[in-house]
């Protein structure tokens, strides 16, 4: 198609979808709950055929792609359930007050609306449950807004076959037109977050597409909230006690973390810090697979050798475990530098690195551990390894806490439950916008806004703020 045919589709679909959102917003929100759970049925029935084509375009491998499934439809039911119940809308009410201590307070009336139409940017790790079908797509449906999918190129075949599979749940189920839709290719990405019908955009990738893609969306005539998760090393602090009780251990669930997937999930732990003195580096050669691990794509496996060759050649670093980082299929990377390296250079050494590869930094006191925490980035997770006896623990998470979306103490990073209190952001970079989450019920937030109505007569309020409660929904009123 040419540029003009390919700008008229996507007007076309933007139109639909803001056509839609004047439907879909008016639903009482245990009314999109059928919605949720037709997509959901539909995906289930239609696995086989969708796992085949994933593992076809990513060689994620079919175990690994069926619990992903899993993971999506449980999200989707998920959220139903989060709809029916009616506690995100936040219901508020203040009746009048003529006693109130600052003064006459007006019948105030507070409820979450949502924002609009939301393109969502897919990934490319994540094939369904951050894809198409994914947690955003979800949590924007639930919140009450279309959604434009920007496919990603990393599996085109799966995102067509992924969203038939969803236009025929939502029409059979009697969806409003225009309610989900897909686009393919960058442009059409960087067109639509520009585009005045979209009220909001989420995505998952690498720091430099993040960043222009969140750079347009705020710099739009009206700025619009941008929801991205972008990159992290996660880092992972062992103290002096967890490392001489527990040091073999550490090692080896260490190199089952960071290889997991490839080292191609955005949890990967690429950081590791050990005391010099317990000699854990020694233990790596042994512990980290060494077979050659399927990467998802060609742009991936040149990112990933480029970044271990920077780092392998950044001053103060050597190699412990020499994996073929420029394979077509690579084999595990582990390198090492110094804490006093790291304090003198983090912006060269704290880096991402997508794909099998770590960095071990040893420190010689474990007050250095301290150092480092106050150094480093925004994070989506930081761990520790400690005992429950260490002194330095309390401010360490302290410390960690201002830096990571997630603290873990004893676990590894790389789960990330879909669950009511989980937190998959952090600050910058992590992500575009701290003070949410893209995994979890709380993602509905995102694609919601604060309306208060003052003095409004029951008949003409929400039903969610009426006091004769017709939803059953909770309400906070005082």
């Amino acid at each position: 198609m040419t540029d003009a045919t390919n700008a008229q589709v996507l007007a076309h679909k933007l139109d639909a979808a803001a056509d839609a959102f004047e439907q879909w917003s008016r639903l009482q929100s245990a009314d999109r709950a059928p919605f949720l759970e037709a997509i959901a049925s539909a995906l289930e029935e239609a696995a086989p055929k969708l796992v085949t084509i994933a593992d076809e375009e990513t060689s994620l491998g079919q175990p690994r792609l069926r619990n992903e499934m899993v993971r999506t439809v449980f999200q989707l039911r998920l959220f139903a359930e989060v709809v029916t119940r009616g506690e995100y809308l936040g219901a508020a009410i203040d009746r009048a007050d003529p006693a109130w201590p600052m003064g006459p307070r007006p019948d105030l009336r507070r409820v979450l609306e949502p924002l609009g139409p939301v393109v969502v940017f897919a990934a490319s790790n994540f094939p369904f449950a951050f894809s198409v079908a994914g947690g955003d797509t979800a949590s924007a449906l639930a919140a009450g807004c279309p959604v434009v999918v920007k496919a990603h190129s990393g599996h085109p075949r799966l995102s067509a076959a992924t969203a038939e599979v969803v236009h025929h749940a939502l029409r059979s189920a009697g969806a409003p037109d225009g309610l989900f839709d897909v686009v393919f290719g960058t442009e059409a990405g960087r067109a639509a977050i520009v585009d005045s019908r979209v009220k909001a955009g989420a995505f998952t990738g690498s720091i430099e597409a993040g960043r222009t893609l969140f750079d347009l969306a705020t710099g739009r005539p009206e700025p619009i909230p941008f929801f991205g998760e972008l990159g992290s090393v996660n880092p992972v602090f062992v103290t002096e006690a967890a490392a001489e009780r527990r040091g073999p251990e550490i090692v080896s669930e260490f190199a089952g973390s960071f290889t997991l997937g490839a080292g191609q999930f955005c949890t990967k732990p690429g950081i590791l810090l050990v005391p010099a003195a317990a000699k854990l580096v020694d233990r790596l050669p042994g512990a980290v697979p060494g077979e050659a691990l399927a990467l998802l794509n060609d742009r991936i496996r040149t990112s990933y050798a480029s970044a271990v060759r920077e780092l392998r050649d950044t001053a103060g670093v050597r190699v412990v475990v020499s994996g073929d980082h420029a394979a077509a299929d690579p084999s595990p990377t582990v390198l090492c530098t110094t804490s006093a390296e790291l304090l003198g250079d983090p912006e060269a050494l704290i880096r991402e690195v997508f794909g099998p590869a770590a960095l071990v930094v040893e420190y010689a006191e474990e007050s250095e551990l301290l150092d480092v925490a106050k150094v480093i980035d925004g994070q989506l997770t930081a761990s520790i390894q400690g005992e429950d006896d260490d002194t330095i623990a309390a401010e360490l998470i302290r410390l960690l806490a201002a830096k990571a979306g997630r603290v873990l103490w004893n676990q590894w990073p790389t789960g990330v439950s879909v669950t009511y209190a989980q937190q998959h952001g952090g600050p910058y970079p992590a992500t575009t916008a701290p003070g949410t989450t893209s995994v979890g019920t709380e993602a509905i937030s995102r694609f919601l806004r604060p309306v208060a109505y003052q003095g409004v007569p029951q008949h003409l309020l929400p039903p969610a703020l009426r006091d004769a409660n017709p939803l059953g929904i909770p309400q906070r009123a005082s």
